[in-house]
């Protein structure tokens, strides 16, 4: 058995603001063949998410951050091509968290078989993977939706809101999502949505604010957070008493220099008695076999359908993660490696 030639981008700088390609770099290195106990897996499919951004900051998070110099890391779906193992075979479709490279090595109990339930491989890293469970456990167990409510989801054409939308409308809600351009705000149309926010058509936050009380006009129960600031402002001013806020991300501060200020309405949290609660999927990764029950079921039944934006190589791997903060994505965005 003999080396082989594998090429993993590492981060040569930590970024200030937005990203840019230049604080990447593509190394080329030689994987040996597996030793005693390891399994050999060449990836076909990696992703790109927000919460990456974060990792590429040296400060302490419920993760720790990417180190400068070293392959960076993210959900992959990969084909075991040697073994020493005997829970692994060589053809054997695994996920990891060793994205952003070609090949590599790892122990057994760091790669996980893909279950058996008729979705393609690059599911498992989108609507039945991370994403997926993100907006069950989110809206299913932190905000506690009930049939007959109304939820407003912001970042509603992205790989978790979008799947928040769809299984709302499964589970008796009201839907109002928020996209930016004409196109995703069709999409989320054809997905249920009861009524779509285009948050570009409008100028600032007091426009947004009112087209928000356009669409519910009886207010709102929950808000999925996706985005933080001028939405998460006119949740506050648009939620019904005791609703549930639950953040799941602030994507538009995820590139800030500097500390932002608060909703300036945060006060209305007292009177009307709301709950802020932020969440994190992997606390909820007890719920992950009835999320793959329920989402095989409804992928099958054509009652949730998704959406996924390809960029092909490993060399489009920095501009793929890149898109996920110019909205250069509709659903789920991955990186196809072969």
């Amino acid at each position: 058995m003999t080396d082989i030639s594998s090429r993993e981008w590492h981060l040569l700088r930590r970024p200030i603001g937005m990203p840019k390609v230049e604080d990447f770099e593509l190394a080329t290195t030689k994987v040996p063949p597996p030793v005693a106990g390891q399994v050999q897996v060449r990836n076909l499919w990696m992703s790109v998410d927000p919460y990456m951004r974060g990792r590429m900051t040296d400060r302490e998070s419920y993760v720790p951050p990417f180190q400068i110099g070293h392959p960076l890391e993210g959900g992959a779906v990969g084909q075991v091509t040697q073994s020493d193992d005997p829970s692994f075979i060589p053809g054997d479709l695994v996920l990891s968290m060793y994205g952003w490279r070609e090949a590599f090595n790892a122990k057994p109990g760091t790669l996980q078989k893909l279950p058996n339930v008729g979705l393609p491989p690059q599911a498992f890293l989108g609507i039945a993977g991370m994403p997926g469970l993100t907006a069950y456990a989110g809206l299913l167990r932190v905000a506690a939706a009930k049939a007959g409510e109304t939820v407003f989801v912001s970042g509603a054409a992205g790989a978790v809101g979008s799947i928040v939308c769809q299984i709302a409308k499964l589970k008796g809600l009201n839907v109002v999502g928020s996209a930016g351009g004409h196109d995703k705000s069709e999409w989320l149309k054809t997905l249920g949505c009861d009524a779509v926010i285009d948050y570009k058509a409008y100028a600032n936050g007091s426009e947004l604010t009112a087209a928000l009380k356009q669409a519910a006009p009886k207010g709102i129960d929950i808000y999925f957070d996706n985005v933080g600031g001028d939405h998460l402002y006119a949740a506050i001013e648009c939620a019904r008493p005791r609703a549930r806020l639950v953040i799941c991300g602030m994507i538009s501060a995820y590139n800030a220099t500097a500390p932002l200020a608060g909703p300036g309405n945060i006060i209305s949290v007292i009177p009307k008695r709301l709950r802020i609660e932020g969440f994190i999927v992997s606390d909820h990764n007890d719920m992950l076999g009835e999320f793959l029950g329920d989402m095989a079921g409804w992928i099958t039944q054509g009652q949730i359908r998704y959406e996924e934006t390809v960029d092909h190589g490993i060399a489009a791997a920095p501009e793929a993660f890149l898109k996920l903060f110019s909205g250069g994505n509709t659903g789920k965005m991955l990186v196809k490696l072969t």
